[in-house]
């Protein structure tokens, strides 16, 4: 899932990016992009995604192997991770429908 997600951010979202900046250059304009959405969700995305290594390297390190395990480290785990997926995806949603507000001064 984190590499789809990069490939998606970087690539999705970048190349036609960099194409509109060669386009506007080309005709002596400026090209700005507003963050909007994006800077949150992905910020929100590389703050979950960091608990998700951290988690999966503790995992590692005491356990062995970052799947499988005991029942209870194993379930704990899972419950974690799937709630950081479901954190992510209600935050970005609810960004997404202004119902929260999140403006960086950049």
């Amino acid at each position: 899932m984190t590499g789809s997600n990069s490939v998606n951010v970087f690539v999705g979202l970048g190349l036609p990016w960099l194409i509109s900046a060669i386009y506007q250059s080309k005709r002596g304009e400026i090209y700005e992009t507003p963050p909007g959405n994006l800077a949150f969700s992905v910020m929100f995305f590389l703050i979950t995604s960091l608990t998700c290594f951290f988690i999966l390297g503790l995992r590692r390190a005491t356990l062995g192997g970052e799947l499988g395990g005991p029942p209870g480290t194993k379930y704990i785990s899972a419950i974690i991770l799937v709630f950081l997926w479901l954190t992510y995806v209600i935050m970005s949603s609810l960004k997404a429908y202004n119902v929260i507000t999140w403006n960086p001064s950049f």
